[in-house]
Order: structure tokens, then sequence, then C-alpha cells
């Protein structure tokens, strides 16, 4: 070990030239720590995103729609079944229910259709809100896959996401939120059955 030692301290030694000055300075530099290189970030508002990405234009749109017809269903349903319990109720105070048997089976009938909306309703939101699901994962997806692309010239090493004040502080020169949101409308592509429905929902409006 010694020996070794030694040989790479000649190694060392004939590396050095006559100027003294020149190894001290040379010994210093290479002595110091070496800062690492600053990482190159941005950022993207979200709430800016949401608004005036066409994606999101066309799908809470479509949300809408959605939720509008689920709730005039609901409504229709919830209607007739207040006018079947009116009914029974004016029935009952009248004296028209034949037995109690008769009354009973009114009853049940009526409790039967209760729970049938309630079931309905169930099922309506939970379709619903699955659909939604699906349609965060589809704008958040287009989203990445856009930033990928994007990022394979710009080479950032962080793109943050700032959403109303989730960011404390931030440079307006890290913002790239309207390159992002050029680039994505550029790129996207409505879905038939989706300009379909947006479409038939504007003839309606105009009815």
């Amino acid at each position: 070990m010694k020996k070794i030692y030694l040989m790479a301290l000649a190694m060392g030694l004939m590396g050095m030239t006559s100027c003294g000055n020149k190894a001290q300075q040379d010994e210093k530099t290479t002595e110091e720590p070496q800062e690492e290189p600053a990482l190159k970030v941005a950022y993207v508002e979200i709430d800016t995103l949401m608004s005036q990405y066409q994606f999101c234009k066309d799908y809470t749109e479509l949300a809408n729609i959605e939720g509008e017809n689920i709730q005039r269903t609901l409504t229709g349903k919830q209607r007739t079944l207040e006018q079947h319990a009116a009914a029974m109720q004016k029935k009952y105070e009248s004296n028209g229910f034949t037995s109690q048997e008769e009354l009973t089976r009114a009853q049940q009938s009526l409790q039967a259709e209760q729970q049938a909306l309630q079931e309905l309703s169930e099922r309506l939101q939970a379709s619903f809100m699955e659909e939604q699901s699906k349609y965060n994962d589809e704008m958040r997806d287009s989203v990445q896959k856009f930033l990928k692309m994007y990022n394979k010239t710009k080479k950032y090493d962080i793109i943050f996401s700032k959403a109303g004040d989730n960011m404390l502080l931030a440079n307006p020169k890290y913002d790239i939120t309207n390159e992002v949101l050029k680039g994505l409308n550029k790129r996207y592509k409505v879905k038939p059955e989706v300009a379909e429905k947006l479409k038939k929902n504007k003839k309606e409006e105009k009815k």
C-alpha cells in the first residue's frame, strides 16, 4: 500500500510546473466544491387552463347537459310520485279504500315507487360521477402528453401546476401558461360524439 501511495504521489508531482504559486492555485480550485447547475423550472396556471382549454370548455358544457338531463328525469319521477301519494291520501280521507288490505297494497306500491326512484337517483349519480372521472383522466392525460412533447425542446427540469394559492409566490417570467394553452388548443380535436351532443344541445336551446 505504501509503495502504491508513493507512486501516485510521484505521478502527481510530475504534473506540477515549476511555478509554485500556480500549483497552489490549482490545488485550491480543485478542493473547492463545485456548484450544482440551477434547475430550469416553469409553471402553468391550472385555473386558466380549465377556463380556456377547449377540451375543458367542451366537457364542462357536456357535463352541464348531462347534469340537467339527470335533474329533469328525477324531477319528473318525483312529481309523479307526489301525485300518486296525494291521490292515495285523498282516497283514504274520502274512505275510498274498501278494505285494510287494499290500503296496505296501495301503501306498499307507493313505497316501492319511492324505492325505485331512490335507486334510479343513485344509479344516475354514480354514472355521472364515473363519466366525470373519465373526462378528468382524459384531460390530465392530454396535458401530460403535450407537456412531454413540448419539453423535448424546452428542457425544463420541473413544470409546476399553479392553482389558486397553492404556490405562495411565483415569478411571472416562469409562467408558460399561454404557450401551453396555445399548443393544447392547436392539438385538440373534439370527438365526433361529443361534437354531436353539443350541436344537438345548441339546437334545442334555440327552440
